[in-house]
């Protein structure tokens, strides 16, 4: 009798197509997940094109001197920039302003559901990004901006960072399905 239970422990259920089943199931689990990452690389890609523009309106009025990606490459990138025309330098600097941005979408799609559901989860990443860089980065490129005491220009640079957060977290209900 033990032997026979034995067997029963031992050999496997009966499939009954559900193991083809499940197997599907968790190709388009993982195909889901993918595209999440990639639509988070595109939502990240879209929040830089509007910290872009908020930018351009920060620098104009007065509130921003210099915009990081500008300060970085006159202070530290001015080699890689000579590769390049001077009519495409602004073009060359803005896509890889938005390459950055979809690199953190990606990134932030790569949270946790139960984390990037959270309401204030993008604002708190877009912060997070930029005190990223306004805490680490700069400093250790030396930029000059971060020895410097800007608290107007820092708002408005977390300002448009906290509108990069509500974009890429798509501050919207998603279908609970």
């Amino acid at each position: 009798m033990n032997e026979v239970r034995r067997l029963q422990i031992m050999s496997p259920p009966p499939d009954n197509g559900r193991a083809d089943q499940d197997l599907g199931e968790h190709r388009a689990e993982k195909l889901g997940s993918v595209g999440e990452v990639l639509h988070g690389g595109v939502r990240g890609t879209i929040a830089a094109m509007a910290m872009s523009g908020m930018r351009t309106f920060t620098v104009h009025v007065g509130l921003v001197d210099e915009p990081p990606p500008v300060a970085l490459v006159r202070q530290r990138a001015r080699g890689v920039m000579r590769a390049v025309p001077r009519k495409r330098r602004r073009a060359v600097l803005e896509a890889a302003h938005w390459g950055y941005g979809a690199g953190g979408g990606l990134v932030f799609a790569l949270l946790p559901d139960t984390i990037r559901r959270l309401p204030w989860a993008g604002p708190v990443y877009g912060v997070a990004v930029w005190l990223g860089f306004e805490l680490g980065i700069a400093p250790a490129l030396g930029l000059k901006q971060a020895k410097k005491v800007r608290p107007v220009d820092r708002v408005a640079l977390a300002a448009d960072h906290l509108l990069y957060g509500f974009i890429v977290s798509e501050m919207r209900r998603r279908p609970q399905g």
